[in-house]
């Protein structure tokens, strides 16, 4: 009787193409080529001695292979060596971009100590504390406010001062507001830019300053010593926002 040769009843599906494979006529496997992954059927027969990719450079071999199915680029560039990048379209292609962080840190100062307000001008009433900039060619949104017993001024000249490197940065007046009222609790804050560079690299003491006589306050973050009503200490809070210089 005449024996035929049906060779492979079925494909076998081989996984991704390596050149340290051998392959038989029939085998499918997927490959990479340009950024595309493609599926190929062997024609002919290959050894890793003599290994025979399906496709080079968007060029299909055909002496071994045939496509099967012809895959699509993908959308998402690359991603080797782009960590912490983020991906951007200019409306056609997409690419990996550095982050450009705006904002460099947040201080935060607090103050939480009773103390009473000194009338005469051009004295540190308290100290917020010490800062350092990360740098001083970065700009600064200072925003802070600080409770009070009012001693009853109407009008209060008072700011801050950071002390530290070369010399004083004084803020008089900067974005300042104030609450006044008699024997009564009140408010002082300020909220203003900046965009100099203080005296340089360092760390600076923050103190709210009277610049003016008479712009203090009777007592700085009061507690129950001066009403019952106050069943907690009360305190300040002032913010240094860093951020890039555009």
């Amino acid at each position: 009787m005449a024996t035929i040769q049906l060779g492979k009843i079925k494909q076998v599906w081989r996984d991704a193409w390596s050149n340290g494979n051998n392959y038989a006529v029939d085998d499918l496997v997927s490959h990479v080529d340009q950024n595309i992954t493609s599926t190929y059927i062997a024609i002919q027969a290959s050894t890793s001695g003599s290994p025979q990719a399906p496709s080079t450079g968007g060029t299909i071999n055909t002496s071994y292979w045939n496509l099967v199915a012809k895959g699509v680029a993908d959308p998402i560039p690359i991603q080797t060596n782009n960590s912490g990048k983020f991906l951007t379209t200019n409306g056609s292609a997409a690419s990996w971009s550095p982050v450009t962080q705006v904002i460099k840190k947040i201080h935060t100062l607090t103050y939480s100590t009773r103390t009473g307000g000194n009338n005469s001008a051009g004295t540190d009433q308290f100290s917020w504390g010490s800062f350092t900039p990360l740098d001083t060619s970065n700009n600064f949104f200072i925003s802070g406010q600080v409770p009070a017993n009012s001693a009853g001024n109407d009008y209060c000249g008072f700011g801050l001062r950071f002390a530290g490197g070369s010399g004083n940065t004084d803020f008089s007046g900067d974005g300042v507001g104030y609450v006044g009222a008699t024997a009564h609790m009140t408010i002082y804050t300020y909220h203003f830019n900046y965009t100099g560079t203080f005296n340089g690299a360092g760390t600076y003491t923050v103190y709210h300053r009277a610049y003016g006589s008479s712009s203090q306050g009777e007592q700085f973050c009061p507690n129950s010593s001066d009403d019952s009503r106050l069943v907690a200490q009360t305190s300040g809070t002032l913010q240094i926002i860093e951020y890039a210089n555009a």
